[in-house]
């Protein structure tokens, strides 16, 4: 095959999980990262790697030939959105530009933005439909104002234009170095160490978990499959669940006899995310990693790289 193509925040969690599946179906991939988040650690061997800012004048030159971009670069803790918010607009709104920018100089057939379900953080409508958005943050924001722009780009340029929204995405090489690391690894992470995990609120907040793979698999079928794109897409799994439970599916498959330290509420997290995945089924697409297989194989994937630190 070897048609090329460009992945930015190559070296995060879901761009790294991305790289291994395109180079897996034969592709040629150009992985972006500034490495601010990101490591080479988790960048799989034969991409090319460019170690460049999405903001950066000459970002565009490394899209030149592809067959598609994934545009996953971002910055996406909340807490550090919140206290950097105009280095925040500069990388998710101004750099989701210039790489649209590059793609319509370069002609790029197709790119697909990273969005994020924070954009309904302020609808009580559940689950959650892709036509019904209130940003709320400075992150989901920021990613709203991403979204705009490639609309803008959509409309005026007629580039083509895939928007995904993900929800609580887990798996390897999720990202733990957080000051509040993603649920998932907060808790595996702790409870390998033999350290209470810490749970804000009552645990009675929900969450939508979708297994990275399955994220990947739909964007794959964005590459091949002409009909789909262009549309606005929610990757969730359609079910939620509560985060006290999911403590409990974690502390069941690791058996460490520990029990979670509560704290006080974060301000800012939504109460409840829920995907309505309707819209996404209808191309295919289901996702097929259940929530307790995917917890195992996360808890033996962290317990490995836990024992290489």
């Amino acid at each position: 095959m070897n048609e090329k193509v460009v992945v930015t925040g190559a070296a995060g969690f879901i761009g790294s999980n991305l790289c291994k599946m395109l180079l897996r179906e034969g592709y040629s991939v150009i992985a972006v990262d500034n490495l601010l988040a990101g490591t080479v650690e988790n960048l799989p061997d034969g991409v090319q790697f460019k170690q460049v800012d999405v903001c950066d004048s000459d970002f565009s030159r490394h899209v030149e030939g592809a067959k598609a971009v994934f545009h996953l670069a971002a910055r996406n803790c909340l807490d550090d959105c919140a206290k950097n918010p105009v280095d925040t607009a500069r990388i998710n709104v101004m750099g989701t530009a210039n790489v649209l920018q590059a793609c319509v100089e370069y002609k790029i057939p197709h790119v697909i933005y990273s969005d994020t379900s924070a954009e309904y953080e302020g609808v009580d409508n559940f689950p959650s439909k892709t036509d019904e958005v209130k940003p709320m943050s400075i992150y989901a924001c920021s990613k709203r104002g991403g979204a705009l722009i490639a609309e803008g780009f959509k409309n005026y340029y007629g580039l083509t234009v895939t928007t995904v929204r993900y929800f609580n995405v887990y798996g390897p090489a999720q990202d733990w170095r957080r000051v509040i690391p993603p649920v998932m690894s907060a808790f595996t992470i702790k409870l390998l160490q033999g350290q209470s995990p810490f749970i804000y609120g009552d645990g009675q907040k929900r969450r939508d978990f979708i297994h990275v793979d399955d994220i990947n698999r739909f964007h794959l079928k964005l590459l091949i499959e002409k009909k789909i794109q262009g549309g606005t897409y929610n990757l969730g799994s359609g079910k939620d669940i509560s985060i006290l439970e999911i403590f409990n599916k974690i502390e069941n498959e690791i058996k460490s006899g520990l029990k979670p330290i509560f704290k006080p509420e974060l301000s800012g997290e939504a109460l409840r995310t829920l995907a309505d995945i309707s819209e996404t089924c209808r191309t295919g697409w289901r996702p097929e990693v259940e929530l307790e297989e995917g917890i195992k194989s996360f808890v033996a994937y962290t317990k490995e790289r836990l024992s290489q630190e």
